[in-house]
């Protein structure tokens, strides 16, 4: 059998069935976007050049999740080696903890504060300046021309457009607010599903993308809107923080799991929870499905979670090696924790997440695995006028207690939530994953794991199975389909359950290539996706 699970089963009813091809694959979160990287594929491109047209044409046809004024992070495989992309940008020179302080305490989720440099086209250039093979004049055309020339919006995205037109509406007036409305409901009310959506001053910045190599919105004229308005507007991004911008490439950091190798991102992004988790579960009995195994499992999130919220941070910040975390003998520590009964997980001691995330594969063996984010839906709030540029709100997820190392400084990178996962075995590639949803990624990426490592599920099964959240203390949120049986269990076990929407518990893509080349992708009924294939 070429896969260790069966690609004709489909116990869960809401599970879409896996795709089969093996000259190429995009799977992503909107059939457009996947459509267009396959176009890539088709056409010679490689499985880079793929993830990034596909990259581009979500910046267009999903702007609640995410654009050119994001972040970006990826693990690319090429020729059977991993390389990390850390495409997150730091605080402005001017940013200022105590001004912030000094008005109210919390960081801002609107407005300029929050918005730090963005990554999202630096990830763009770099991906394809390292290892693309065609242009980005070709890569961008068909986000281009769908920002040009409209698109038709999908159902989910549609809702996601609504919630956020309604959270800034109390800030339409502002004038710091007033582009957003103008670009994104220029009617007055948010765009439905089914009807077409044009961005033409985003389509003309695409188009300027490629012809600068990127360069434009970070030593050029973007760059110039970019600081022009955030003057006029009082906000702390200047050109010279766009100027001195660059990706970081990276080695993924990784442990072993039921004979498979899970590799994540390295701070300051926090896939390093979903290692302490497997790492905490590696040594318990696997994962069988029932509620007391959920309960292990949630306990073992729950303490990963604990250290990753008191030590994760920019790396120069952090008060130790990450590689600390994922030491046997603490893991072994942390995991004796776990007893019968839920309980309130604190951070140990080892001295002594607007997101949109897609994979791709080519016919040589080379895969990507890529996630870009404006962080809270559309992000801050702010549009650059004349340009259909959203910016992030990723610095809302900076501390200003003192004592943090995740406290809010100039140039420092904050805690960041999304995070691409890569899956090997034996030093084998076997395929990219992920799930986004801000602080929801590490346990999408742990239930995925589970399910596809321990209970044998297809990569589509996997995907559509019911999921659980944990909210913060003793809370577990649990998705409306989630079974009523092993629901009561949990609760007797300690955990305060609450049902919620779907959409909350996170979107995700798997792609699985067997040892003869033969590609099974699969994306969720979640989101609008599809896993786009020849």
């Amino acid at each position: 059998m070429r896969y260790p699970f069966d690609v004709t089963l489909y116990s869960s009813p809401t599970a879409r069935r896996c795709v089969l091809a093996r000259g190429g694959m995009v799977c992503c979160s909107q059939p457009l976007a996947a459509q267009a990287g396959l176009e890539i594929l088709r056409e010679g491109g490689n499985a880079v050049d793929a993830a990034v047209a596909a990259a581009a044409a979500l910046s267009v046809v999903e702007p609640t999740s995410n654009g050119a004024g994001g972040d970006a992070f990826a693990i690319i495989c090429m020729d059977g080696r991993l390389y990390g992309l850390n495409s997150s940008g730091p605080a402005p020179a001017l940013a200022d903890a105590e001004q912030l302080r000094a008005r109210g305490g919390e960081m801002p989720c609107e407005g300029w504060f929050p918005v730090n440099v963005p990554g999202i086209p630096a990830a763009w250039a770099a991906a394809n300046r390292r290892f693309g093979r065609l242009g980005l004049g070709r890569l961008f055309k068909r986000a281009a021309e769908y920002a040009e020339g409209g698109y038709p919006l999908s159902p989910v995205v549609s809702g996601l457009w609504r919630a956020d037109f309604e959270r800034y509406a109390p800030l339409k007036n502002e004038e710091a607010f007033r582009p957003w409305f103008s670009t994104f409901a220029p009617g007055g009310a948010p765009p439905a599903a089914g009807d077409v959506v044009r961005l033409p001053e985003l389509a003309e910045t695409l188009r300027e993308l490629a012809e600068t190599g990127c360069e434009s919105f970070y030593r050029g004229a973007l760059a110039g809107k970019i600081d022009a308005r955030s003057r006029e507007c009082g906000g702390w991004l200047r050109a010279d923080d766009l100027a001195a911008f660059s990706p970081e490439w990276t080695e993924p950091m990784s442990v072993d799991y039921r004979g498979y190798t899970i590799h994540e991102l390295p701070p300051n992004g926090h896939g390093l929870v979903v290692l302490m988790a497997l790492g905490i579960l590696a040594g318990l009995e696997p994962y069988d499905g029932s509620a007391a195994a959920a309960h292990r499992a949630i306990e073992a999130l729950k303490l990963a979670y604990a250290d990753g919220r008191r030590y994760i941070a920019e790396p120069a910040a952090m008060e130790f090696a990450p590689w600390r975390l994922l030491d046997a003998e603490y893991l072994a520590g942390r995991r004796a924790l776990i007893g019968a009964r839920a309980r309130l997980p604190e951070p140990g001691s080892p001295y002594g997440g607007g997101t949109v995330y897609l994979c791709t594969a080519d016919a040589e063996g080379n895969m990507v695995s890529w996630i870009q984010s404006n962080y809270m839906g559309f992000g801050s709030g702010i549009v650059v006028p004349g340009t259909g540029i959203a910016l992030h709100n990723r610095g809302a997820n900076f501390s200003l207690d003192p004592a943090s190392p995740n406290c809010l400084a100039a140039g420092k990178r904050p805690y960041h939530t999304i995070i691409p996962g890569f899956i090997t075995k034996g030093g084998r590639p076997v395929g990219p994953f992920g799930v986004m949803g801000a602080f929801m990624q590490p346990q999408g990426h742990l239930q995925l794991l589970l399910n596809l490592l321990d209970l044998g599920m297809n990569p589509a099964e996997a995907l559509a199975a019911p999921r659980w959240q944990w909210t913060g203390g003793l809370g577990v949120e649990l998705e409306e389909h989630y079974p009523a049986g092993a629901a009561a269990e949990l609760g007797a076990l300690g955990h305060s359950l609450t049902r919620g929407d779907s959409v909350s518990f996170g979107r995700g893509q798997v792609i699985w290539r067997s040892g003869d080349g033969v590609l099974c992708g699969a994306t969720e009924p979640r989101a609008d996706g599809a896993a786009a294939a020849f």
